[in-house]
């Protein structure tokens, strides 16, 4: 199994099937972030440690019996623009730079009960105020001039994971 470029179904799957750990997948992953983001400023906050510690209980939970939901132990990232309790968001917008949500908002709240583990945060436009992720005030991503970068970027590091918006 290509743990980068199966479907979101597919790696769910097998991580409840046992085939692969929940810390496996998300250790492909942060590496395949590590070895692309230097050139393409895509994820501009991690939360690995978070992510490993998430994952690791993913994998216990599961030798218990448990499955927490269809995305049990799947990794991903949302955009800036969604809060994340305990994880910086900013929304683009640098005086937000050191803000900290106590609380999830809706999506990221989802996808974690869905069992989803969450990576960490990547680059949108200022107050996502643009179609375009060209963001000058925070690391803007190298895809400037392109309507949805993070396809671009997905692409670029040919990644396949579902990136909710």
């Amino acid at each position: 199994m290509d743990i980068l470029f199966s479907s979101t179904t597919q790696l769910a799957a097998a991580i409840r099937a046992g085939r692969v750990s929940a810390v496996e997948v998300l250790e492909a992953h942060l590496a395949q972030i590590e070895r692309h983001n230097p050139t393409l400023n895509s994820v501009i906050t991690m939360d690995a440690e978070g992510a490993h510690e998430r994952a690791r209980e993913a994998d216990a939970a599961l030798a218990r019996g448990e499955l927490w939901g269809p995305l049990h132990g799947v990794p991903f990232t949302l955009k800036d623009g969604h809060s994340t309790a305990g994880v910086r968001t900013t929304a683009g917008f640098p005086p937000l730079a050191d803000y900290v949500p106590e609380n999830d908002g809706a999506v990221a709240a989802r996808l974690k009960a869905a069992g989803g583990i969450l990576i960490g945060k990547t680059n949108v436009s200022l107050l996502l105020m643009d179609i375009q992720s060209n963001n000058p005030s925070l690391a803007a991503p190298t895809t400037p001039g392109i309507s949805n970068a993070r396809r671009a970027v997905r692409a670029a590091a040919r990644r396949r994971r579902w990136l909710p918006g």
